[in-house]
């Protein structure tokens, strides 16, 4: 037990496990902000609306048109942030957690660029909607992720050479997708180019209703793997002798956080730095030792919002999402890599 820190015990007939206080308080910190940005989310805009009137259009209660505006502009987009945001940040947290170093995160280590490839190899030479760009996107998360586990393993798999490798891939993935962009016809070029910044702009329910299913169900899964991925960070042998199969449940959980960001990069386009940023701001916060999925999603879902209700409301022209997470994220990696330089030498 951590000095300082205070646990409560919860039992049952069957199982016994400590719940951490301050985790639990950020947690709901967390989440009180998360509602507070949904509800800035759909009051403000072109046509700003009092909180009555938020609550009479989710109630049923208003008038048409500010239904309208509520529920089938506004609040898919707010959904959208907050669920993509959390599957942001839990996949970030099972990275950095599995790798053991704060700088790998799928934007990093080329998870992201090689979903943004398959999501527009669909697009562009198939053509299909958005459960087969979703597809697309797995397969191309999944063949990045294992190309770059190949070119990395050298009788074991390290935190930093994972990261460099990750971003020597993410780079030639990056020239892939712009060669790609530049040979497709005016009219795909122009959408693909719009969607490759990351954008929430124009959501609907069918992507933000399918995205959001999928995502919740691995974030549940993610979440039954949170205790394996906490002995895991013990040590292999020290996981395999608490019963922890140590290369399956490690597969299956980089499984679960390519998919995480397949299906954000499917609904939203690739969103930089959330994923790097929230789980190490959410172990920072909650003075943890470790890196906790569920404060991590948590913490992706605030970032996200407010990078949206920042890219709709502080700018003279609406922005896309991920222009503002690249703005904010980058001054933080490069804070980040010159604490780690610090530290190391």
């Amino acid at each position: 037990m951590s000095a300082g820190r205070t646990y409560w015990r919860v039992a049952g007939r069957r199982v016994a496990f400590r719940v951490d206080a301050r985790a639990v308080a950020v947690g709901a910190a967390l989440l009180a902000v998360c509602v507070c940005l949904a509800v800035l989310g759909l009051a403000v805009g072109e046509l700003p609306l009092s909180l009555a009137e938020v609550w009479g259009a989710l109630t049923g209660a208003g008038e048409d048109f500010t239904r309208t505006v509520v529920l089938e502009w506004r609040l898919p987009r707010v959904l959208a942030a907050l669920v993509c945001g959390a599957a942001l940040g839990a996949s970030g947290a099972v990275f950095q957690s599995l790798t053991r170093n704060p700088l790998a995160s799928p934007d990093i280590l080329g998870f992201s660029a090689g979903a943004y490839t398959g999501a527009l190899i669909v697009i562009i030479v198939l053509g299909g909607g958005y459960l087969a760009v979703a597809a697309g996107a797995l397969v191309g998360g999944l063949a990045a992720a294992a190309l770059v586990s190949l070119l990395a393993f050298r009788g074991g798999m390290q935190g930093f050479r994972l990261i460099v490798v990750g971003i020597a891939v993410s780079a030639m993935l990056s020239s892939l997708n712009t060669w790609l962009t530049l040979t497709a016809d005016l009219e795909t070029a122009i959408v693909a180019a719009v969607w490759g910044a990351g954008s929430l702009n124009g959501t609907t329910w069918q992507q933000a209703g399918a995205g959001s299913v999928l995502i919740l169900v691995l974030l549940g899964i993610a979440l039954l793997l949170a205790r394996p991925l906490r002995q895991l960070e013990l040590g292999d042998d020290a996981a395999q002798a608490l019963g922890v199969h140590v290369t399956r449940t490690r597969l299956l959980l980089m499984l679960v956080s390519v998919a995480l960001i397949a299906v954000v990069t499917a609904a939203a386009g690739p969103i930089a730095f959330v994923a790097l940023a929230a789980p190490q701001l959410a172990r920072r916060v909650a003075r943890s030792p470790g890196v906790s999925i569920p404060v991590s999603a948590l913490m992706g879902a605030a970032l996200l919002a407010a990078s949206d209700f920042a890219a709709l409301t502080a700018f003279p022209a609406m922005l896309p999402v991920g222009t503002v997470t690249v703005v904010f994220g980058g001054a933080y990696l490069l804070w980040l890599l010159v604490r780690e330089a610090r530290r190391r030498f």
